[in-house]
């Protein structure tokens, strides 16, 4: 829901969060002086699917 440029999120979540989500290779490292972090390919997908599930109907 805040993705900008195609695939950047703005980090304004918790740095534990980030980390765990760097982990699992959904986003590029967090660190740095960037306000944004890019999404993976995996995450980009794996985010779609989540925001479909809890906020779209089914048809």
């Amino acid at each position: 829901m805040t993705l900008h440029d195609g695939d950047r999120a703005w980090k304004g979540f918790d740095w534990d969060v980030m980390d765990r989500l760097y982990k699992k290779g959904l986003i590029a490292n967090p660190r740095g002086k960037s306000k944004s972090v890019v999404l993976s390919d995996e995450g980009l997908q794996r985010s779609e699917e989540l925001f479909r599930a809890l906020f779209t109907r089914a048809k």
